[in-house]
């Protein structure tokens, strides 16, 4: 493609994945996945609704699945107060 956004595929053809498979193979949840993109530690890919419309995926938000993993190793999960009751 020249000019404009390319396309998720392009980027990372195989490895392109939902949040809750991102948690389930990292162990990270998906909460965390989602904060990690928000504040640009790793890539958000959205798709077209049509493309993923019917696939039972209510979740159109993708992110690249060696991103996720480079960044879930260094992931640590925090004790809180609710955690520890």
């Amino acid at each position: 493609m020249s000019g404009g956004a390319m396309d998720p595929a392009e980027l990372y053809p195989d490895d392109l994945i939902y949040g809750h498979e991102a948690s389930a193979l990292t162990g990270v949840p998906e909460s965390v996945i989602r904060k990690w993109a928000s504040r640009g530690k790793i890539s958000r890919f959205r798709g077209s609704p049509r493309q993923y419309s019917g696939q039972g995926h209510e979740y159109k938000t993708m992110y690249a699945l060696p991103e996720v993993k480079a960044a879930a190793a260094g992931y640590r999960p925090r004790m809180t107060a609710r955690s520890a009751a």
